[in-house]
């Protein structure tokens, strides 16, 4: 189980934006939510970072929709995908607006968004995984965090 955790954390590691592209991994994952209409919706979305498959976070506006769904309701799930992987994570989104944590996430993708990191729109979605489903050279493992 070990083993399949320690890839999957490479694999969503690559296709963060301050990822590698050794493998050719694209940096989109898909984002799903609560929406306010109280339906699920799904997107997709740059992960900015992560740190294993534990946390993972995301570049917004705190006018998004992604912001209010997970003002309104934090649960969500993030699923990396492939023909050779699976990777699907739940758990909850918390809105970061601190100076530190902001600046830590930018990325240059982000500069055709904001004026920069220290810009009053632009804050963190910080996802922390709370249950994992991953599908791993051929491998199928759940668990809790």
């Amino acid at each position: 189980m070990e083993k399949a955790i320690t890839k999957a954390s490479e694999i969503i590691s690559k296709r963060t934006a301050s990822g590698k592209y050794e493998d050719g991994a694209n940096q989109y994952c898909v984002l799903a939510q609560e929406d306010l209409d109280g339906r699920i919706t799904a997107a997709v979305i740059t992960p900015a970072k992560a740190e294993g498959i534990k946390e993972i976070t995301f570049c917004s506006g705190v006018d998004s929709n992604w912001v209010k769904r997970a003002k309104r309701d934090s649960r969500a799930a993030v699923c990396f995908d492939s023909d050779e992987y699976g990777i699907t994570l739940r758990g909850r989104l918390e809105v970061v607006t601190d100076a530190a944590i902001k600046q830590d996430n930018w990325y240059s993708g982000l500069e055709g968004h904001f004026s920069g990191a220290d810009d009053p729109n632009y804050c963190v979605l910080c996802f922390t995984t709370e249950v994992y489903k991953l599908f791993i050279d051929w491998e199928e493992i759940e668990g809790k965090i």
